[in-house]
């Protein structure tokens, strides 16, 4: 497993150390970059739910983002990441929370959760069915900015819905089994 673009292009990454852990292919990675538009990476804050290697957010960083938070409950995963984060030299440019995304999703906003994600993504396990329930607590957890985007992989068996809250779709690719959703964080009026 390697990083697929940016200024770490092909340095290789630390893969699965627990039992169940699907990191996302480099051909997947490389589309999601590619699809997105360089504002939402570079200079930008970044969050990678079930982070697993690591490899969504290390290559948010090898792109330009200017940190990113990494949430994995698996430790000995969590381990692969600070690992991971130290080989690509990105150590001082992310955090690994080892908790549960949807406990972490549910937690009282933090002092250092004051700026809002640019770039959310997240490929969580296809034994966890649909992760709608995940995009509906972070729609509504306070991370998200009107400019936010959520890139969201899944089972090409599974249908996600075009809206979640304050989330609406704006692109879906589908590589094999695998699919991934694009999604803009849209305003709200009060």
């Amino acid at each position: 497993m390697r990083i697929s673009g940016g200024e770490s292009r092909g340095l290789p990454l630390k893969g699965a150390a627990a039992t169940g852990v699907r990191p996302t292919t480099e051909r997947v990675r490389s589309a999601i970059f590619n699809i997105l538009h360089p504002d939402k990476v570079v200079g930008g804050r970044a969050l990678d739910l079930y982070a697993g290697t690591g490899s969504l957010g290390i290559e948010a960083l090898s792109r330009g983002a200017m940190w990113v938070d990494f949430v994995e409950r698996n430790r000995r995963q969590c381990r692969v990441i600070q690992e991971n984060l130290e080989f690509t030299g990105y150590s001082d440019a992310g955090r690994v929370c080892c908790a549960d995304v949807l406990d972490w999703l549910k937690r009282p906003p933090q002092s250092d959760d004051t700026e809002p994600y640019d770039l959310v993504v997240l490929d969580p396990p296809y034994r966890m069915g649909e992760p709608t329930p995940t995009l509906e607590l972070l729609a509504r957890s306070g991370l998200l900015g009107p400019a936010s985007t959520v890139v969201v992989g899944y089972s090409n068996r599974v249908t996600l819905p075009a809206e979640i809250v304050d989330l609406h779709e704006i692109d879906r690719r589908s590589y094999g089994d695998n699919a991934v959703a694009f999604y803009a964080a849209r305003a709200t009026t009060n």
